[in-house]
């Protein structure tokens, strides 16, 4: 909340439409918060970046900032550094934490498994990533559909190919949970009356897709709103009335036989096929069916879509033909998510999709738990490549952040359970250096919410909470909290310390992590 108020303050006082930065100085002797502003306008001003931050500091501390700002000063070539209150960091810390509030109406699309085979390791980045973007988008105000795009049209090559796996004529999708489902009586009679290889697949696939389903639901812990099936956009028409509105608008052609998007006239590097010559629709078609029903028919403001490395190349098609319907591709937003590698000992645990062999997902949760599962996936930026390090995510030390995490929580409510603390509080009382610099950590989480709900970086939460378990562990370390000769302290540092347990459990739940009491 300081953050944003200096942000405030200065756009008061800086020419309008400036971009400048306000955020948290690496060196804390540096100042709770830092700004380049005087550096961004200094030219304008026809002053070196100094003079325009001395101009501006003597500004700011005349306006209502100075009531909560200790001092701003200048540093290096121009930053503008403040220090908060102590007074005002102890009114902050004792009020409720105030998450951004922006109001959004947003289609969130995450995971999205071929409705095929289980839910395997390939999966569960994508996964975990937009169930917790998803926690934070509506912490921070949003309204949040959660949606999984089931591949399951009846044209699919994939749906065909699991058919005929089904019926005995393929080797392609033989895997345990397709074994599993033939073994089925009611299964073997569907089966027996499927005319085509396309109605074989496309119940086979249904039946994978509700498996699957109840696994994220029960044991994966993966919320969804709605399981959007990519064969309702052929059922309904939807799609032949997209492709017909591209014909007659011109963004579409014939070329060979086949139905081309304009593609290369709307930003993507060239022309693509939306319908091949044999008559079957491309993957991109549907796709551009199931945006628009986003987009026009359930009136998201901001469609958000999290493709695996395979899949990121859509990206520019589909926000081409979408903006050949007319539609404003800036409403779309992407995020890309790379490959995890298993390791273990030094090594990597080899893993394939052909004949079943392959890690689920299931076997990963079952061997290392949900919550290290879901930590490792999450504490790296998801358009970095990542190691999954088995034997760490294993390890009951503090080797291991998301268990150094949980028993700092568990080492909070340990100390709560020995004396509870009480209303009346005198926080002034809380003057080392250990203790404000946990105060500070604990107010940051609104900002670190907000930054994510900006730019989707959900690695910066793992980061925060380890940080702020570093910083009460540290604290619990130099100081006593529970004093019987002092009183009033004890319940100075019983509120911090509760402060901390519920930012903890804040910070995991949002992860989709728990925050165990006991250890």
């Amino acid at each position: 909340m300081f953050r944003a108020e200096i942000r405030k303050e200065i756009g008061k006082i800086v020419p309008a439409g400036t971009i400048f930065s306000v955020g948290r100085p690496e060196n804390p002797e540096h100042g709770d918060y830092s700004s380049n502003a005087a550096l961004v306008v200094a030219k304008e001003l026809k002053k070196n970046p100094r003079e325009a931050a001395e101009e501006l500091k003597n500004k700011l501390l005349s306006n209502p900032i100075a009531k909560w700002v200790e001092k701003i000063e200048i540093a290096g070539p121009g930053f503008l550094n403040f220090w908060i209150k102590k007074e005002v960091l102890f009114k902050a810390l004792g009020s409720k934490p105030k998450f951004p509030k922006r109001k959004e109406k947003i289609s969130l699309d995450y995971l999205d498994a071929n409705p095929t085979g289980p839910i395997h390791i390939g999966h569960a980045r994508s996964g975990f990533l937009g169930d917790a973007l998803s926690n934070i988008l509506e912490v921070a105000g949003h309204k949040v559909s959660r949606e999984f795009y089931v591949n399951n049209a009846k044209v699919n090559t994939q749906i065909r190919s699991l058919g005929k796996t089904a019926l005995g004529r393929g080797e392609e999708y033989k895997h345990a949970q397709l074994f599993s489902l033939l073994k089925k009586s009611i299964v073997k009679k569907k089966l027996s009356k499927a005319k085509h290889e396309s109605e074989a697949g496309f119940y086979i696939a249904g039946l994978i897709h509700k498996e699957n389903e109840r696994f994220l639901k029960n044991k994966a812990k993966i919320k969804y709103n709605l399981f959007f099936e990519e064969e309702s956009v052929y059922a309904s028409g939807l799609l032949k009335n997209i492709l017909e509105k591209l014909v007659k608008s011109g963004a579409a052609y014939e070329k060979d036989g086949a139905m081309w998007l304009r593609a290369s006239k709307y930003g993507d590097s060239e022309d693509r096929v939306l319908v091949r010559s044999g008559g079957e629709p491309t993957y991109v078609a549907a796709d551009i069916a199931y945006h628009w029903d986003r987009m026009v028919k359930r009136k998201f403001d901001l469609i958000i879509n999290i493709f695996g490395a395979d899949h990121y190349g859509y990206g520019p098609r589909l926000k081409a033909a979408l903006a050949a319907l007319g539609l404003d591709p800036k409403r779309i937003k992407i995020i890309g998510v790379q490959t995890a590698r298993l390791v273990s000992g030094g090594k990597e645990v080899k893993m394939s999709k052909r004949k079943g062999e392959f890690i689920t997902l299931e076997e990963l949760l079952d061997n290392i738990g949900l919550d290290a599962t879901r930590w490792f996936f999450l504490e790296r930026s998801p358009d970095t490549h990542m190691d999954f390090d088995l034997d760490l995510a294993k390890e009951r030390s503090k080797k291991n952040p998301v268990y150094y995490v949980q028993y700092a929580h568990a080492r909070a409510c340990s100390i709560l359970r020995k004396r509870k603390a009480g209303k009346i509080v005198n926080l002034e009382l809380l003057t080392q250096p250990e203790e404000l610099a946990l105060i500070k950590k604990i107010l940051q989480l609104p900002e670190i919410v907000e930054d994510i709900a900006r730019d989707y970086q959900v690695h910066r939460l793992p980061r925060y909470a380890y940080e702020l378990a570093q910083v009460f562990t540290n604290f619990y370390e130099k100081h006593k909290v529970i004093d019987e000769k002092n009183p009033d302290l004890t319940k100075a540092r019983l509120a911090l310390v509760l402060a901390t347990q519920k930012t903890i459990k804040t910070t995991l739940s949002l992860m989709g992590i728990a925050a165990p009491e006991k250890m």
